[in-house]
């Protein structure tokens, strides 16, 4: 089958027929527009790897398009209808909220790999209406619910194929329809990966056991997961198994940013030389700018891109003076990330509703305030598909030279956060932002180090990442320095969810 011409490079119809090739084996026929029952036993797992700008989510979204045309349902993570022997399907994935909220605004219905590993417990009679909307079964009488309020639920899901938005726009709360969350038991079919470098070794079992069919798509300039050696998953592959999209995409040329990113793959390229670059496309285009000092007010939503722990600390306790924050208290609009759950392994269930919620490890978070419960606090996760949320919290502080962080907010079990307002590169990589700022000042202190991670400096590889996390416009800090905000922190800017769902602490 052949790619259209105008949209795609030659390296990407390529990949394009290929993928198509590979999914006529397992009973889709893209070029037909045809399904056939999947078959039993079979198991491919193929990779798209191409650096920042090669066009990885242009070939992800068309293929996507392409398969839903040919009768392939796709699973979000939000509901499932019954289950029929001849149905296919295809559920897009992210290891993290932010990256999955990137592709739906390029409408591409992602979802974390996590919501795909639990699926949504429905209450037995909202559970009715989600069939009807889903168009298996017939219009249903719930108590308590009028015919407007059904009407209403059909209205928002011919607009959006949202079952808990569609019940939500009928006037139920997620705790209403919600009862809990279960780990997956059956297989589904066709898996799309995005950002797969950060996948290690067990993540990648976990969806194997899952999907027959699995394509991951990376960038493999990118830092491997921590402790794995500079390895991503997908350099395991042969090569028949690997697409490489090589050519950067005519989409992504003259861009300042991508060209600075790609000039790092020059191996006479030294620091000095790149910071010169940078002062060049600073002076030429304003999507570059050469910093003195970093920006407290970005920081509330960007955060500052670091290297070592340390700068991480005391650019978080900078921003909190620059403030005024309290040290006893958050203020509203703080932003936080999530640093995974603590709670016994007993409390199973409980882990499973905070991180189908969006609260796994890494994800971004802005504090809204104290919950109505001791120990709760009310929060909005960036990039989840319900972002706010009202959770057993344990906030935690950094300070420096301080070995012991300091607790302004804690229950006694539930999600643990550290604040936001700086994080590691490491930490960055699968989320983007309009606008980025990198500490300049590490990256030095990296290429000082002399270390490398396969066969690569160290401090290009933390750079590649760093400047590819900013969607529009990028801010090389030069200097320790801190400008201070205009204004104070607010939370105006957060979009409000009519009806937030309450996850309780395991007693």
């Amino acid at each position: 089958m052949q790619a259209p011409a105008l949209t795609f490079s030659d390296d990407q119809a390529e990949a394009f027929d290929r993928l198509t090739a590979a999914l006529v084996g397992h009973g889709i026929d893209l070029a037909k527009g045809v399904t056939t029952p999947m078959t039993e036993g079979k198991a491919t797992v193929l990779a798209v790897v191409g650096k920042a700008g090669s066009g990885k989510t242009m070939l992800l979204a068309e293929m996507y398009r392409s398969m839903k045309a040919a009768g392939v349902e796709i699973v979000s993570g939000e509901y499932e209808g019954r289950k029929r022997k001849d149905r296919r399907t295809l559920a897009i994935l992210a290891p993290t909220n932010k990256a999955a909220s990137v592709l739906r605004l390029r409408g591409v219905p992602a979802t974390t790999i996590h919501r795909i590993l639990y699926t949504p417990v429905y209450d037995p009679q909202y559970e009715k209406i989600a069939e009807w909307l889903a168009g298996t079964g017939p219009r249903p009488t719930v108590e308590g619910l009028t015919d407007l309020a059904l009407d209403r639920a059909h209205a928002f899901y011919s607009q959006v194929a949202s079952i808990p938005g569609a019940l939500a726009a009928a006037g139920l709360k997620g705790s209403d329809f919600i009862k809990g969350w279960k780990r997956r038991e059956e297989p589904l079919d066709v898996g799309f990966v995005d950002e797969s470098s950060m996948l290690d070794e067990r993540a990648l079992g976990d969806l194997r056991e899952i999907f027959p069919v699995l394509v991951l798509f990376g960038d493999p300039a990118q830092l491997a997961p921590v402790g794995a050696s500079g390895e991503m998953v997908f350099d395991k592959l042969g090569d028949s198994r690997k697409l490489t999209l090589s050519r950067i995409h005519r989409q992504a040329e003259d861009n300042p940013i991508l060209d600075l990113a790609h000039a790092l793959a020059d191996e006479r390229m030294g620091f000095d030389d790149f910071e010169a670059l940078v002062a060049e496309k600073a002076q030429a285009d304003d999507r570059v700018v050469w910093a003195e000092r970093v920006e407290a007010e970005l920081m509330a939503r960007s955060p500052v891109l670091v290297w070592r722990n340390a700068t991480r600390v005391r650019l978080i306790q900078a921003f909190r003076n620059a403030y005024g924050a309290p040290e006893d208290q958050l203020l509203p609009g703080e932003p936080l990330i999530c640093d995974g759950i603590e709670l016994p392994l007993k409390h199973r269930k409980k882990r499973i509703d905070l991180e189908a919620r969006g609260l796994i490890k890494g994800a971004q978070v802005i504090y809204l305030g104290e919950g109505n419960r001791e120990g709760f606090a009310k929060l909005h996760v960036v990039g989840a598909e319900e972002p706010q949320v009202s959770a057993a919290s344990i906030i935690k502080i950094e300070k420096p030279d301080e070995e012991e962080p300091f607790i302004p907010h804690a229950a006694r079990m539930g999600a643990a956060f550290l604040h936001g307002a700086a994080v590691t590169i490491h930490k960055a990589q699968g989320s983007q932002w309009d606008a980025v700022q990198v500490f300049a000042p590490d990256l030095y202190a990296a290429a000082q180090s002399g270390r490398s991670e396969a066969g690569v400096p160290l401090w290009k590889r933390l750079a590649y990442v760093a400047i590819t996390r900013a969607q529009t416009r990028l801010y090389w800090v030069v200097r320790n320095r801190l400008a201070r905000p205009t204004g104070p922190l607010t939370v105006d800017d957060l979009k409000r969810e009519p009806a937030p769902l309450t996850l309780g602490s395991a007693e």
